[in-house]
């Protein structure tokens, strides 16, 4: 559609139907406002920019990928372990058209415009990080599998907080990916087809040695157990969770600690475990049996160290862990559950160590919002853990409704003013608006 019909198509009751199923009743009206704003920026915005030959000629999509959330296992995707993760209400939404050339546009709210030429698809020097690199990164994969991707015009606006653990690099490789897939290859892609295109551009050529649990999370939508004992064919099952209707907000606080400069820290985790699975002649701690490994520890002390083997001994009690807490989901025994997260939280601050930076004593944000998190729930019902990948950012917590204010107060007086999310499940995975009804 033309961006006039577009705009029209928001205020249909189709539009209206798809925005109140993706955002809520409540929040038609915002959503409309913010797609409404995306169509007229790529049209106004970039026609003045000179990307456009006409601002009226281009054929837009609308476009959505949301958030995740990690719910149990910390730091065991990149070993072949299990997790337990579930897409949000925050997102990434884009308008986008084709060009007749080789070039991208993108215009990022918040992050001005950017032009990369897809004529040069190998991973550039200096362009590691940025968006840039996720542009020419998901391009080339599509290139690898054979199919032709040309230039297209993108205006995008991600509600998704960068640094929470939220996966906001993530959303924007799904995005692009779906993007890529919608607009040149007729949509056909799965979403774990569209994950394994992010993160491939991100390991590749944005730099970082992500696993694939966070873009898995983005693209398939709602409450999933996934088990990459099998990396390319990972096993995802969706899982019916909602804390609200258990009576408790999920909820992550943002501690204001920075992920710039913790690649090195994170890098660490995978390969001080895989130099232990090196050890039995294995890749990954999947393929270690446990008992032998108990049976090495003199040995492997030795050969690894002693940091190395209390994150092994996360990586297996960890595993065990999200099968325990699958099942507790599946009986609705939200309190076994939450016991459950609590055990994780305690397993990633003792043994895991990625609370706060070994060699800093003095700022320690994470460790804070965790001991007054426990301090507010005193043994009551509710749970915190780290959230994401640890050293710094967010804390997730279960906190019971009717104290959801209280908590709000009590975190917002230490670490400032909207530091706190309510974080809502939603159903939708990666997807295009107005293709068919939203479930």
């Amino acid at each position: 559609m033309k961006g006039r019909e577009l705009l029209a198509w928001l205020d249909s009751p189709q539009g209206r139907g798809e925005l109140s199923s993706l955002y809520g009743p409540g929040r038609i009206e915002e959503a409309r406002r913010r797609y409404g704003g995306l169509i007229e920026d790529l049209h106004e915005g970039l026609h003045e920019a000179g990307f456009f030959s006409s601002p009226n000629d281009e054929a837009l999509r609308l476009f959505s990928v949301p958030g995740r959330s990690e719910l149990g296992g910390n730091h065991t995707d990149h070993n072949r372990g299990l997790v337990l993760a579930a897409s949000i209400q925050l997102d990434a939404a884009a308008a986008a058209s084709i060009r007749g050339d080789q070039m991208v546009h993108l215009r990022s709210a918040g992050h001005g415009d950017l032009s990369i030429d897809l004529s040069n698809l190998s991973p550039q020097a200096g362009e590691e990080g940025t968006t840039g690199a996720l542009v020419r990164g998901v391009a080339a994969e599509f290139a690898a599998q054979g199919e032709v991707i040309g230039g297209f015009n993108v205006n995008l606006a991600s509600q998704v907080l960068v640094g929470s653990g939220l996966s906001s690099s993530a959303v924007i490789e799904v995005l692009l990916a779906k993007i890529c897939d919608s607009l040149f290859c007729g949509g056909r892609r799965s979403p774990l087809e569209l994950a394994k295109i992010g993160q491939r551009a991100e390991n590749l050529h944005f730099g970082k040695p992500s696993g694939l649990m966070d873009q898995c999370a983005c693209a398939h939508g709602g409450a999933v157990a996934i088990d990459f004992e099998d990396p390319s064919e990972p096993i995802l099952r969706g899982l019916a969770f909602d804390p609200a209707a258990s009576g408790f907000a999920l909820c992550i606080v943002d501690t204001g600690g920075s992920h710039a400069g913790l690649t090195d820290h994170y890098g660490a985790i995978p390969q001080e475990m895989g130099a232990l699975a090196a050890f039995f002649g294995k890749t990954y701690l999947r393929e270690v049996d446990e008992v032998e490994f108990h049976k090495k520890i003199p040995q492997l002390r030795e050969a690894a160290g002693d940091r190395a083997i209390l994150r092994a001994l996360h990586f297996f009690a960890e595993n065990r862990r999200v099968r325990a807490m699958e099942k507790a989901l599946a009986a609705s025994e939200m309190e076994s559950f939450l016991a459950l997260v609590q055990e994780s939280g305690d397993s990633s601050s003792q043994l895991l160590q990625n609370i706060h930076l070994p060699q800093e004593s003095r700022h320690q944000p994470l460790s804070i919002a965790l001991a007054l998190s426990r301090d507010f729930l005193r043994g009551g019902p509710g749970a915190a853990r780290v959230h994401g990948g640890g050293f710094a950012g967010t804390i997730q917590a279960y906190i019971p409704l009717e104290s959801l204010g209280a908590y709000r107060s009590y975190m917002e007086s230490v670490f400032g003013e909207d530091h706190l999310t309510v974080l809502e499940l939603r159903k939708q995975g990666a997807l295009e608006l107005g293709l068919e009804p939203i479930a």
